[in-house]
């Protein structure tokens, strides 16, 4: 089941990254985390960068509305998209959760 935590100005989910990828894409779900592959390589927070714009994109917001709340070192994150309704991340996560 998707962490997904809905607040009055976005939501927060959780993320698990698979740098060096040989796509960027989900690739479904991992516990209660979106599962994400990314091309870029987990050097100098270009997985971090990569994630953000993936996840900018996925949700039709400019990239400097997601954060990385926790987790930047590692490859599960915590994520908070600012003008995001949960209805609208389920949408967009649908083809991995359903």
């Amino acid at each position: 089941m998707l962490y997904l935590k809905e607040e009055k100005d976005g939501v927060i989910f959780k993320v698990r990254v698979q740098p060096r990828a040989s796509g960027n894409g989900l690739a479904g779900l991992f516990g209660d985390a979106v599962k994400l592959r990314l091309t870029a390589p987990p050097v100098e927070g270009e997985a971090n960068e990569a994630c953000r714009a993936f996840l900018a994109k996925l949700l039709s917001v400019p990239p400097s509305h997601v954060e990385i709340l926790s987790g930047s070192t590692g490859r599960n994150k915590t994520i908070r998209v600012l003008g995001v309704s949960a209805e609208k991340a389920l949408s967009a996560f649908s083809a991995v959760i359903s």
